[in-house]
């Protein structure tokens, strides 16, 4: 697996440093990899931690160097001779320009000991922004991990965590507590967010590059998913290779509570997602709805409610695109989540099947483009299609054709092979089912992630 070069700058003893590299060792951190630390200060044990650990390590100090321009010139040739990919700050007192910054745009980290915005900007670090909580009497603080740009804090938040202020606390105190409660759980959890967006990036180029170069591929479930930290939801249909069965695959993953609070059921050989914990959930809309039924001789797995809206137009007597056309992306804006469908017609002894994409034709959600993909089964190929392309801020939609993806003759081989490359993290549930093309006989996997 690829992972993200990660640069952590560093001024005193590291102990965010040795955060993340803890969480390396444990594999929260999986997606990018410590390649080198960076001091500032002559002798910090931050240098003695990376050498430890195996990093390479170097000072470099802006005295020495004789200004701001020929530091930060001797700073990029380290980084580029690492070939970093990501910039985190831990414990940095130096400061960089805007120029330095503009240059590694939503690539530089840096974790703030408060609430953002609170106790920050020019000339709040280390223990001044607990005495300034302290004086302030506040009740509560904590730490936030935050993009880095031209103003001192002022980047985009990426993750807060809050900690208690208890009567008797010193500055000290509190300092200690805000990195043990704060600083050394986000810090790594952010590098790992970031990192995986960066590789996702990546794959993302990489497939379609590829697409570009081989439209006749067959990629295996772990090509297609290994590394994409956010393919949202994926319908799978295709045949084994023995040309006996018919696959239909069905999988959820979800960034937000209320998205991850579901499992799959399964009734009367219809599939629903529902919520695992009732209790908790907060828009029941775009999340609870019947993913996959069958009417007559056609098996329909969505993504949503459409699934209904399928059924329904069939027993009026349309096709799947004429069903369709009465129904439209998702309202989630920025992200206005593609609605995805497919559906399997059976035969005498064989079957076809059909894929559709209904997504956003703008950033604005304006308008709505429809795709409809018809596939004569192919032994051992099937077609992937998914509502994203990979993580992001909007979530950038899927593009193209479905993907060829290798069919197994085991269903067992094939569900493994897909819920084990899913994003650990994301992934919420999996539905699998095979269906005896001669015989009609049906064997299904169900996998929740939420037992």
């Amino acid at each position: 697996m690829k992972q993200a070069n990660i640069a952590v700058l560093v001024s005193g003893g590291g102990t965010n440093l040795q955060a993340i590299l803890d969480a390396q060792e444990q594999g929260i951190l999986r997606s990018g990899r410590v390649a080198l630390v960076v001091s500032d200060r002559a002798g910090a044990y931050a240098l003695e931690r990376a050498r430890k650990a195996g990093v390479p390590g170097v000072e470099i100090n802006k005295k020495a160097c004789g200004g701001q321009a020929a530091f930060e010139a001797k700073l990029e040739a380290a980084l580029k001779e690492a070939g970093t990919d990501l910039i985190i700050l831990a414990g940095f007192l130096s400061i960089l320009s805007g120029d330095f910054t503009r240059r590694h745009d939503h690539r530089i980290l840096n974790i703030h000991p408060s609430l953002i915005p609170s106790f920050c900007g020019a000339g709040y670090y280390g223990l001044k922004v607990h005495e300034a909580a302290l004086a302030r009497g506040v009740k509560v603080t904590g730490a936030t991990v935050h993009y880095v740009n031209e103003v001192p804090d002022g980047g985009d938040i990426i993750a807060q965590k809050a900690v208690d202020i208890l009567p008797g606390d010193t500055a000290e105190i509190l300092q200690r507590r805000v990195m043990e409660q704060a600083e050394w759980i986000l810090l790594p959890r952010a590098a790992e967010e970031v990192s995986a967006k960066i590789v996702g990036s990546w794959n993302t180029q990489a497939s379609q590059e590829e697409k570009s170069m081989d439209i006749y591929a067959i990629r295996t479930p772990a090509e297609l998913l290994s590394g994409n930290p956010y393919p949202g939801r994926g319908i799978v249909l295709g045949k084994t290779p023995d040309g006996k069965k018919a696959v239909a695959a069905y999988f959820i993953m979800g960034r937000s509570d209320n998205s991850r609070n579901r499992i799959f059921t399964e009734k009367n050989g219809e599939v629903f997602t529902e919520p695992f914990d009732a209790s908790k959930v907060k828009d029941p809309s775009l999340i609870i709805y019947a993913a996959l039924r069958q009417y007559e001789n056609n098996l329909i797995v969505t993504n949503g409610d459409q699934t209904d809206t399928v059924y329904e137009g069939l027993q009026a007597g349309k096709s799947f695109s004429q069903a369709l056309a009465s129904r439209c992306f998702e309202p989630d804006g920025p992200n206005f989540t593609p609605r995805i469908s497919g559906m399997i017609t059976f035969g005498e002894g064989d079957f076809c099947y059909q894929m559709s994409i209904l997504k956003s034709a703008d950033a604005e959600g304006s308008a709505c483009n429809r795709y409809t993909f018809e596939y004569a089964p192919r032994a051992g190929v099937g077609h992937f299609l998914h509502t994203y392309e990979t993580d992001g801020n909007p979530i950038p939609t899927f593009q193209g054709e479905p993907e060829r993806m290798a069919m197994e003759n085991d269903i067992d081989v094939f569900t493994d092979a897909l819920w084990k490359n899913l994003d650990p993290a994301n992934k919420i549930s999996l539905y699998v089912r095979y269906v005896d093309v001669e015989t009609g006989a049906a064997e299904n996997r169900l996998v929740n992630k939420n037992a």
